[in-house]
């Protein structure tokens, strides 16, 4: 299952992400943000349980905001799964 989502109060301006039939991340792209973290992110997700990154990922805060990458990527899964 191929997801796009739009996180809000990040840099990334949109995630897309595929999970297969056993809840496991495939792949994962984001659009905007910073590229190394995110490149890093994705490596670390792909082939990892989703609703164990979901849980891992959740209510990571970036500098000053509440939220983050990780965090809308939390989101994203919890959402769509």
């Amino acid at each position: 299952m191929k997801i796009t989502f739009k996180p809000s109060g990040v840099c990334c301006r949109e995630m897309i992400f595929e999970v297969d039939d056993n809840n496991v991340i495939t792949n994962v792209d984001f659009i905007g943000g910073c590229p190394g973290n995110l490149l890093g992110l994705k490596h670390l997700v792909i082939g990892q349980n989703a609703h164990e990154v979901a849980d891992k990922l959740a209510n990571i805060s970036c500098g000053g905001k509440t939220t983050s990458c990780p965090d809308q990527l939390s989101k994203a899964i919890r959402q769509s799964l």
